[in-house]
């Protein structure tokens, strides 16, 4: 598990702000790495957990694709790894939720739970949470069957039979990755056209292992120590049908999160931030990485690499405004 036996409390609401140089805000593998490269800097960052200590790779049973361990990793012991050796150079981990900033002046001023900060530099990390379908058995039987990443779980569906939900680009990207495996790939969407773009609706169409269940949502998943079958609702005239499955892979959206960010910084039309090639976000010092803003990849090594990157340039940007400073006295 993780270690929360070292954390500190920052003064409470009514007392002196905490003062920082880094204040990164998550604790997935993109604020860890941002925090370990920020601590040897010798910056003293502070790590701001959030509700989910060490993010969505956390929550994931097993990690086989990240560079360093050949037999896979537990997800909660990589996360573990993460905060040892951000904390080893130093990095602060305080159990705090970010609840609302102030970026129109420096330092920034972070508002958490317990108390508030101010912050020379700031580095999001608050990932992105997956969408669910919120029907009963999805939350039980995750990671028991029930995933939302193929790329990180399609291995464990050698020969099974799995189902897709989802019409988009997302859906048919990842159901044709787990034809890999499994032994057939039902897109179940809950209109009678796809969303995707017409190369993937061809490549899927063209794969003897996908199948389609058109204007169909799932209302159950059925399953005690894992999933053995879902419950379908036809939408156009409401019949009822029980399917056999090994596994049920969720794609209908990620919502970044990014809410409190909201008129603070730049976003997409989907809520993430929008951020140069240097993890700068639209306000000088506030860097961006991982899931909140990235679309696209959302894996763990991509997420820690932009980590590490928005915590060189944090440094970078920090000498940078201590030249400005000294020049000016």
């Amino acid at each position: 598990m993780f270690n929360l036996g070292n954390v500190s409390t920052p003064s409470p609401n009514g007392s002196e702000p905490r003062r920082v140089k880094v204040l990164v805000i998550g604790s997935g593998p993109a604020g860890f790495s941002a925090a370990l490269y920020a601590a040897r800097a010798e910056l003293a960052p502070v790590v701001l957990t959030g509700i989910e200590l060490g993010g969505q790779a956390a929550l994931t049973y097993t990690i086989e694709n990240y560079p360093g361990f050949p037999e896979g990793v537990g997800g909660a012991q990589l996360g573990e790894l993460f905060q040892k050796q951000a904390e080893h150079f130093g990095a602060q981990v305080e159990f705090d939720t970010a609840e609302s900033v102030d970026f129109s002046q420096r330092p920034y001023r972070v508002t958490t739970t317990n108390g508030e900060y101010l912050a020379d530099s700031v580095i999001i990390s608050t990932g992105a949470t997956p969408r669910k379908l919120g029907i009963p058995g999805e939350r039980e039987l995750t990671g028991k069957g029930v995933s939302y990443c193929a790329t990180c779980d399609g291995w464990f569906f050698k020969d099974k039979k799995v189902v897709v939900v989802g019409g988009g680009d997302s859906a048919l990207e990842e159901g044709l990755f787990l034809t890999r495996y499994a032994t057939e790939v039902t897109i179940i969407h809950r209109r009678e056209e796809l969303r995707a773009g017409a190369i993937l609706q061809k490549r899927a169409f063209d794969n003897p292992k996908v199948k389609f269940l058109w204007n169909t949502v799932v209302t159950d998943v059925v399953g005690e120590e894992k999933v053995t079958a879902l419950k379908l609702q036809n939408t156009q005239t409401g019949e009822a049908s029980t399917f056999e499955a090994d596994g049920l892979f969720i794609f209908i959206g990620h919502t970044p999160n990014t809410q409190i960010f909201e008129g603070k910084l730049d976003m997409d039309s989907q809520g993430y931030l929008v951020t140069n090639m240097l993890m700068e976000t639209s306000v000088p010092g506030v860097f961006a990485a991982g899931e909140a803003a990235d679309p696209h990849f959302r894996q763990v090594v991509t997420s820690a690499g932009m980590g590490a990157a928005a915590a060189i340039q944090a440094n970078r940007w920090l000498e940078n405004a201590e030249e400005k400073v000294s020049v000016k006295e």
